[in-house]
C-alpha cells in the first residue's frame, strides 16, 4: 500500500503548485513506515521525518509484546500478581484503550497476549500453528479483561493474571497522533504519515487534499482512493500481512475473543476518523471489532462505536460500504 499513497501523494503535490514534496521511509513496528512533507526545504523535511522516526522507535520499543520493554515488564509482573510501576504515558494509553473495550463490549480485546502467543503470531517470523484445543479454551475461559486492570499513580496491578497485553492493534495508531504532534510543533504546511497503510493527514498538499488509496486485499493493486483532508485518518485491519495458511485455511493475527481462534470470514475493514484530539489513535484500534463482526455485524458495531465511514471486503471479496464512505469515494472520483 506504501507506494501507492507516496505516489498518488506526490502526483497531486506536483500538479497543484511549485512545493516540492519530500518523503523518508522508515521499518518500524514491524513494517514499513513512511512521512511525507509538503513544501518547506528538503533540510527541514529531513530534521522533523528524523524527528518523527526517532519516536517511532522510541515507541516501538516501549510497547513490544515479546521483546524487552516496558510492555513485557508489566505483563510479567502481572503473571507474578505483583504491581508494576509504569509511567503517565502507559496509563493514559492503557486506560483510553479500555474505554474502547467496552464500548466495543471486549470484542477489542488487547489482553488475549497468551492466545496471539498460542497462535505464533508473537514472532517476527510467522509459521503455521495448530494450538492445542484444551489450551484455546483455557485462555478464553480466563476471560482477561482491560477492565482487570487496578492504578494506583503511575502503578498497574491486575486481578487477574491471565491478562497479557499485546498492543499490536493500538499503538501504531497513538504513534500517528505522536507523529503528528511533532509536524504541527514543526510548522509543516502538510504532511502524511504512513505507519504500515494507517495514514494520517495534516493540512493539504496545495489546492487539493491527499488522496489515499484502500489496498485491494487479494492483490498488490487498490480498490479505490479516497481523499484525506486535514486532521484525518484512515485504518485497515487485514488478513493479508500477518497470517498463515493451513489446512486450506487463512489464519490471520486477528483473533475473536470469545473463541479464541483467528477469524477467517474477513479480508479487511477499512475506517476513516475525523477530528478530535486522536484521530489516529481511533483508526487503528476501532477497525477490529468490526473486522470480528464480519458482515454479519459490522453495521451495527460501527453504530455502536459511532463509526460513519467503513468499507468491509469479506473472505468471498464482497463488498460493503456506510453510505458515508460511499459518498467520500464518490466525492474523491470528481
Amino acid at each position: 500500500m506504501l507506494p501507492v499513497i507516496g505516489l498518488l501523494a506526490g502526483l497531486l503535490a506536483a500538479c497543484s503548485s511549485n512545493e516540492s514534496t519530500y518523503q523518508t521511509t522508515g521499518h518500524v513496528f514491524g513494517t514499513t513506515v513512511a512521512v511525507t512533507i509538503y513544501g518547506g526545504s528538503q533540510q527541514r523535511a529531513d530534521l522533523l521525518s528524523a524527528q518523527v522516526l526517532a519516536e517511532f522507535d522510541r515507541l516501538h520499543h516501549k510497547y513490544h509484546a515479546w521483546e524487552p520493554s516496558m510492555l513485557t515488564g508489566l505483563n510479567d509482573a502481572i503473571a507474578r500478581g505483583e504491581p508494576f510501576v509504569a509511567d503517565a504515558e502507559m496509563v493514559s494509553l492503557l486506560k483510553s484503550a479500555t474505554q474502547l473495550s467496552v464500548r466495543s463490549g471486549e470484542l477489542f480485546n488487547p489482553t488475549i497476549g497468551h492466545l496471539i502467543r498460542l497462535w505464533g503470531f508473537q514472532s517476527s517470523a510467522i509459521e503455521a500453528q495448530q494450538p492445542d484445543e484444551a489450551e484455546i479454551r483455557r485462555w478464553v475461559a480466563a476471560h482477561p479483561s482491560l477492565t482487570n486492570l487496578r492504578y494506583k499513580g503511575n502503578t498497574i496491578s491486575s486481578v487477574n493474571r491471565a491478562v497479557m497485553i499485546d498492543l499490536g492493534g493500538y499503538a501504531k495508531g497513538y504513534a500517528l497522533d505522536r507523529a503528528a504532534a511533532i509536524l504541527r510543533e514543526g510548522h509543516v504546511k502538510a504532511a502524511l504519515i504512513n505507519i504500515g497503510g494507517n495514514v494520517l493527514a495534516i493540512g493539504r498538499p496545495g489546492n487539493h487534499a491527499w488522496q489515499v488509496g484502500i489496498r485491494d486485499p487479494r492483490s498488490s493493486g487498490t480498490l479505490t482512493s479516497v481523499a484525506l483532508n486535514d486532521n484525518e485518518a484512515i485504518g485497515t485491519s487485514g488478513d493479508y500481512e500477518r497470517y498463515f495458511m493451513k489446512d486450506g485455511k487463512r489464519r490471520p493475527h486477528i483473533i475473536d475473543p470469545r473463541t479464541g481462534y483467528p477469524i477467517d470470514l474477513v479480508a479487511s475493514v477499512t475506517i476513516i476518523t475525523s477530528g478530535g484530539s486522536a484521530p489516529g489513535l481511533r483508526s487503528d484500534g476501532n477497525s477490529k471489532p468490526l473486522f470480528i463482526t464480519g458482515a454479519a455485524g459490522w453495521e451495527a458495531m460501527a453504530g455502536q462505536l459511532g463509526l460513519k465511514e467503513v468499507l468491509l471486503v469479506d473472505s468471498q471479496r464482497q463488498v460493503y460500504l456506510t453510505p458515508a464512505m460511499r459518498q467520500r469515494i464518490e466525492s474523491s472520483r470528481k
